[in-house]
């Protein structure tokens, strides 16, 4: 069988995580004849509760991997109205109708016109990015191998690897062997807690951990049907501020909310019945819906010094955090590693500079000050304002959103602004 490398400047791209950027990351570089080898700590995808909504910017990452094509085949949804609402009665502040997107035009690339946010359980897309992965690109992935260091040298980068056997517990477990795994590039899409990270710039991450506390749920109530919630749905308060979001067609929502600092996950277990009572439409009862996942979090907002040093390179939460308010984290990690595969690409085929390596870390760091970091952090200070009922006067956006009601060419130029979180390094192509 010929080198697929044969000729060409490079020869595989290593990749630690198997989570939703890093698999996105391999499908796109495999559809290339790009040689990749995903590794993995755990022995399978992540089965907790993350994020379920993919956002406009995203959506041309996910339908050139070929995702978009069957997401609605696969239990996913497209996501159309988002509004803000009083916490005493629920009713509507200020939103938007995001259907105006589904015929959003072309968006540099042909393979989408409807740029309607995509809903779809993580560990589901993550399946199906696997499944694409390993049948589709006869794709690598080394799974129980948990990365310890990461280094390089002028000709190569490698990853120290523990392979590890006997409990399931990556805690518990043993390890059978260390090995050493090179390529031409490491690429870290290894979460918040990158160990690629920590092997470039050690504990530090610059930024803050937000002092509030998150719990996420996946739960089946009937939102709509009952209360006329939309798809998306933000109750603004100080205390027992929540989103309501459907991530699938047959009723499952995203439901999360703050709780109070500094308690144990048996204490946020005790409760959540009484948050649900207090919060939720119809004041429920227990035996009135149904939770299938919960998990409580932290959230941050942090950005590393550099997304590039030499062959090693950083993607998505390894390289930068934000809190979950507008599903601008892995909005923007699908975007980051979109671009990073326009990179390589370009590099692959003779077309671009390794430096354009560079203008990527340039750029997405840029992205995010600018964009992801100052719009994430005044979405989560807009859903847990001290005053809800002056917000609407203090907030340009919901200001906007309510002039745009009613006006299809004015609400789609409004959203079209969120895709400035793009970039096409194609256009530093050099042939």
């Amino acid at each position: 069988m010929a080198d697929p490398a044969a000729g060409r400047p490079f020869k595989k791209v290593l990749i630690v995580g198997a989570g939703p950027s890093g698999l996105l990351l391999a499908v796109l570089l495999s559809q290339h004849g790009i040689p990749v080898h995903i590794l993995e700590a755990s022995h399978e995808l992540d089965q907790q509760p993350r994020a379920a909504h993919y956002g406009p910017p995203a959506i041309p990452e996910l339908a050139r991997a070929g995702i978009m094509d069957i997401l609605e085949k696969n239990g996913g949804m497209r996501l159309n109205s988002m509004y803000w609402r009083n916490f005493s009665d629920h009713t509507q502040i200020a939103g938007f109708d995001g259907s105006v997107l589904k015929d959003a035009g072309n968006v540099e690339t042909t393979l989408t016109e409807d740029l309607r946010t995509a809903c779809l359980p993580m560990q589901d897309l993550d399946a199906l990015l696997l499944n694409l992965f390993v049948t589709k690109y006869n794709g690598q992935v080394s799974w129980r191998h948990r990365v310890t260091k990461v280094d390089q040298n002028e000709k190569s980068a490698w990853a120290e690897i523990e392979v590890l056997a006997g409990d399931l517990d990556l805690t518990k477990a043993t390890v059978s062997e260390t090995l050493r795994i090179e390529a031409d590039y490491v690429v870290g899409c290894d979460g918040a807690n990158s160990i690629v990270r920590r092997s470039l710039f050690g504990d530090d991450y610059p930024g803050k951990t937000w002092d509030a506390q998150i719990i996420a749920t996946n739960t089946y109530y009937d939102f709509a049907g009952k209360f006329g919630f939309n798809d998306a749905n933000f109750i603004i308060h100080p205390e027992h501020f929540f989103m309501a979001a459907k991530i699938t067609a047959d009723g499952l929502y995203r439901v999360t909310y703050g709780e109070t600092p500094g308690l144990t996950r048996e204490e946020y277990v005790e409760r959540q019945p009484w948050k649900f009572e207090t919060m939720l439409p119809g004041h429920p009862k227990p035996d009135e819906y149904k939770i299938i996942n919960f998990s409580p979090y932290k959230m941050h907002q942090r950005c590393a010094t550099s997304f590039r040093v030499g062959r090693v390179l950083l993607a998505a939460d390894a390289a930068h955090l934000c809190n979950p308010w507008g599903g601008l984290g892995i909005t923007g990690g699908f975007v980051d590693v979109g671009g990073l595969a326009d990179c390589f690409i370009g590099i692959w085929d003779g077309r671009a500079e390794e430096s354009i390596l560079d203008l990527y870390s340039e750029k997405r760091i840029e992205k995010w000050k600018t964009i992801i970091d100052p719009i994430s952090s005044e979405n989560f200070r807009r859903v847990s304002d001290a005053d809800p009922t002056t917000r609407l006067g203090r907030d340009e956006w919901m200001q906007l959103c309510k002039k745009a009601e009613g006006d299809v060419a004015y609400t789609k130029e409004l959203l079209m602004g969120f895709m400035d979180v793009r970039y096409d390094f194609t256009q530093h192509y050099t042939k």
